[in-house]
């Protein structure tokens, strides 16, 4: 599949994926003390369900775009810490492949009934953090180099 294509489904999905995180953490959160508890958790279902229709396609795409996309990278890759950019795309897909971990955390404990409001933020702030560093490394990569 073409590049910029590739590229393009992507950038979409991130843009979808981080911009819900982003929600979720910086606004969702400060809302929760200010709203009435039967209220936010009517807020929260009704949020939760639209993400759990929609954030497996998101993550689709987001994946399979990064996967082609890594795989034009597939030479500086092989050889990782010979290169800035190796390294730090390399950094980037291992946060990546840990946000897909909690991602299937979250799922496997909501399934179990498990999935407790500190589970739900705790794994929130680690993947706002994952998510700030995947979005520095993809800008650093193509202009820091040593």
């Amino acid at each position: 599949m073409n590049y910029a294509l590739l590229l393009t489904l992507h950038l979409f999905a991130a843009l979808i994926f981080i911009g819900t995180v982003f929600f979720e953490v910086l606004i969702l959160e400060n809302v929760r003390k200010h709203v009435p508890r039967d209220v936010m958790r009517t807020m929260e279902i009704a949020i939760g369900t639209r993400a759990r229709g929609l954030m497996p396609w998101v993550l689709l795409v987001l994946y399979s775009a990064g996967i082609g996309m890594a795989w034009e990278h597939r030479a500086v890759l092989a050889h990782p810490f010979e290169s800035s950019m190796g390294l730090m795309l390399t950094i980037k897909i291992v946060l990546a492949l840990s946000v897909l971990g909690h991602f299937f955390t979250a799922m496997t404990l909501r399934k179990k009934g498990k999935l407790h409001s500190v589970h739900f933020q705790r794994i929130h702030l680690s993947v706002f953090c994952h998510m700030v560093g995947i979005v520095l490394l993809a800008k650093a990569m193509f202009y820091l180099h040593w």
